[in-house]
């Protein structure tokens, strides 16, 4: 099956280093989430709802954006898995219909690299007699090993990551009582987000400052704006 085509490649990395990869695509997730669930929960505080309607519309909105967000992803590569698998088979079929024509190509893409003709020659020969279908994918569409997408596994790592952040807020709403629920909650999502962009400049190995004075920023903004939306909106 061509779905099978890259398994049993090994990949050797540090542990650390897989970790890092895997988390750091997904801090914007969780940062949607913490923003999206602040947001909504700040305005149902800020209209005076009841305890009872106030944690239905947090969870609520923890749910449905963990769904959406994880079914959008899904869609999404899932579309661009079919793209690539249409591109594979067209490419096995024109390998084993004319193999001499894409030796050539093979040869002629790695001499527009940058390699001699000679040298391209003997690389494209070497690599179709390894894994021609690999060969040519790499080549010609960027298709690789790493490359390939998985998209199940992607969207329940989006989900996941949406609902670790979006519960926060949900379970400050939840826990602190009475009229401090609101200002306590807007402080501990402000810490999350600084957090947040700490943690992914630290990974990205740039300077913390600004990652963390935007997101914060941002996240201040969202919530007094729906703060104040559901104050003058709510009848």
């Amino acid at each position: 099956m061509i779905d099978d085509m890259f398994e049993g490649d090994p990949v050797v990395a540090g542990a650390g280093g897989v970790v890092i990869d895997w988390v750091r695509p997904h801090i914007p997730e969780s940062s949607d989430g913490i923003l999206t669930s602040a947001g909504i929960c700040e305005g149902f505080a800020g209209a005076g709802v009841g305890s009872g309607v106030l944690i239905f519309a947090g969870f609520a909105a923890l749910v449905a954006g963990t769904l959406a967000m994880g079914a959008v992803e899904y869609s999404k590569l899932r579309a661009e898995r079919d793209q690539q698998l249409a591109q594979l088979a067209a490419e096995r079929v024109q390998i084993e219909s004319a193999p001499d024509a894409e030796l050539d190509e093979l040869a002629q893409l790695y001499v527009s690299r940058g390699l001699s003709p000679g040298l391209a020659r003997q690389v494209a020969i070497e690599l179709t007699a390894h894994d021609a279908l690999a060969a040519h994918a790499e080549a010609e569409y960027g298709i690789t090993p790493a490359s390939l997408t998985a998209p199940l596994r992607d969207a329940l790592a989006v989900g996941a990551a949406f609902a670790a952040g979006a519960v926060l807020p949900w379970l400050a709403m939840v826990l602190i009582p009475g009229p401090s629920r609101a200002p306590v909650t807007f402080v501990i999502v402000l810490l999350a987000l600084a957090l947040s962009g700490w943690i992914s400049a630290r990974m990205s190995d740039v300077h913390p400052a600004r990652p963390i004075i935007r997101t914060a920023s941002i996240g201040a903004l969202s919530m007094l704006i729906t703060y104040i939306a559901g104050r003058v909106l709510h009848p």
